[in-house]
C-alpha cells in the first residue's frame, strides 16, 4: 500500500500505519528511553524488524526493561557520540526508517552537565546525520527534538515551526542546536530538489511535556506524584502555576509514525519540521494536573509547594499544531486529563499487580490504534 490514505474506523484519510511498517527495517536511537520503549512496543505490534541503539537503562525498573525489551529488538547497548560504533551498526542494518531519540532529556541536568548535554543532544544529532550520508538505500529519518527549541518569551503565544529558535537552559539550547544542524544536513546533503539522488528524507518533530505510564524520570511531575503516592507522602510541586503543552506519550509517537509515513510516500513534501501539541483549548497548570492525578489515583495526598526553584524553568509554553493537523492528518486523540487518566491507570494497575507493565503498555497502544 506504500503508506497512501486509506478507510479506517469509517474515516477517510487515515494512515493505515501496521501496512506502513509491517516488514520494514526500523532504527531507533534512545530505544531504551521512556519514549522510545514504548515506541519500541508500537513497532513491534506493527510487525516492524526493529534494531535500538542507546545506552543501558539508568535502573532496573525502567520501562524498557519492564517490556522485556530485549525481546523486541536487537539491542545495541552504546553511546550516541561514539560515530564509529553508531555508523558501523546502521550501514550493518541497512534500515528504512530511522528514529532519533536518543538525548540528555531533562533540563535540571543540563545545568549539572552542560557540555555532556550539549555533547549528546547537538553532536549526537549530527553523527545519526553523517552516517545517514553513507547509508545507500533509501531511508526515511524522522529526528526528535522537543517543544523547548523556540526561543520563549513566555506570552500567551503558541509557537510555528518557523518561529525563532533560542533557548535560555542548557537543554533547550542543545536542541536548538540539533534544529539548526537538522536544517543544514537537510539543505545541504538532502536537499528536497536532489531527491532521486539521495533517497533520504529528514524531517523534525518537536512535542511538548510527554507523561504516560513507565516513566520513572527524576524531575517530572508524574513519576514525582506517582512515587509519593507509592510512598503515602504528600506531593512537592516547584512551580504549581507553570503551563505546559501536556499530552499522552502516544499522540506524539502517533505523529511521529504518521509523519515517517507520509515521508515514505511522498519524501520531498514532508522533509520538514512539525509541532506535534495539544489543542490551543487544551491548557492546564501543573496544580491542575497533580489535583487530577490524587483524583484519579483516589489516594489523600496533599499538594505542597516544593522548596524554591534553583534553576531557570519556563513559565508558560504553548505549541501550534495546526502545520501537522493540516498537512498530516494528525490530531491529538486525547486532552490533557484524558492524558493523566491514562496514565494513572497505567501505573495504578501495575502497582496493585493487577497486570504487568508490558501487558498495560500493549493494550493501551491497541486502544489508541484503534480509536485513530
Amino acid at each position: 500500500m506504500n503508506g497512501k490514505p486509506v478507510m479506517q474506523n469509517g474515516k477517510p484519510g487515515k494512515m493505515e500505519l501496521t501496512s506502513v511498517f509491517n516488514g520494514k527495517k526500523v532504527f531507533i536511537t534512545g530505544h531504551t528511553g521512556f519514549k522510545g520503549s514504548w515506541l519500541l512496543m508500537w513497532l513491534r505490534i506493527m510487525g516492524a524488524e526493529l534494531k535500538g541503539y542507546a545506552l543501558k537503562p539508568e535502573s532496573p525498573g525502567d520501562l524498557y526493561y519492564s517490556l522485556r525489551g530485549d525481546e523486541l529488538c536487537q539491542s545495541v547497548i552504546a553511546d550516541i557520540r561514539d560515530i564509529e560504533k553508531l555508523t558501523t551498526e546502521i550501514l550493518d542494518f541497512q534500515p528504512d526508517y530511522i528514529f532519533h531519540l536518543a538525548a540528555q532529556p531533562l533540563v535540571s541536568e543540563s545545568y549539572l552537565r552542560p557540555l555532556y548535554t550539549l555533547e549528546v543532544n547537538a553532536q549526537g544529532t549530527a553523527n545519526v546525520l553523517e552516517t545517514l550520508r553513507q547509508l545507500k538505500n533509501p531511508c526515511v529519518a524522522v529526528m526528535i527534538t522537543t517543544d523547548k527549541v523556540y526561543s520563549n518569551k513566555e506570552e500567551d503565544y503558541h509557537y510555528k515551526e518557523d518561529d525563532k529558535l533560542g533557548g535560555y537552559d542548557p537543554y533547550s539550547a542543545s536542541k536548538a542546536c540539533a534544529e539548526i544542524i537538522i536544517s543544514s544536513y537537510r539543505n545541504s546533503f538532502f536537499n528536497t530538489a536532489k531527491y532521486h539522488e539521495h533517497q533520504k528524507s529528514v524531517s523534525s518533530a518537536r512535542a511538548g511535556n510527554v507523561i504516560g505510564g513507565g516513566d520513572w524520570a527524576k524531575d517530572r511531575i508524574i513519576p514525582d506524584t506517582v512515587r509519593a503516592f507509592s510512598e503515602n507522602k504528600e506531593v512537592l510541586i516547584r512551580n504549581p502555576s507553570a503551563i505546559r503543552p501536556w499530552q499522552h506519550v502516544l499522540d506524539p509517537l502517533y505523529g511521529y509514525l504518521l509523519l515517517a509515513a507520509k515521508q515514505k510516500d511522498d519524501p520531498s513534501k514532508y522533509s520538514d519540521s512539525f509541532n506535534f501539541g495539544p489543542d490551543k483549548t487544551d491548557c492546564y497548570t501543573v496544580e491542575d494536573i497533580v489535583n487530577h492525578a490524587i483524583q484519579y489515583w483516589g489516594s489523600g495526598s496533599i499538594i505542597k509547594t516544593g522548596e524554591a526553584v534553583k534553576f531557570h524553568e519556563a513559565g508558560l509554553l504553548q505549541l501550534d499544531n495546526s502545520k501537522a493537523k493540516n498537512s498530516l492528518g494528525w490530531h491529538p486523540a486525547m486532552d490533557g486529563l484524558a492524558a493523566v487518566k491514562k496514565t494513572i491507570e497505567w501505573y495504578h494497575s501495575v502497582h496493585g499487580k493487577t497486570c504487568t507493565a508490558r501487558e498495560i503498555t500493549e493494550g493501551q497502544i491497541k486502544e489508541y490504534m484503534q480509536s485513530i
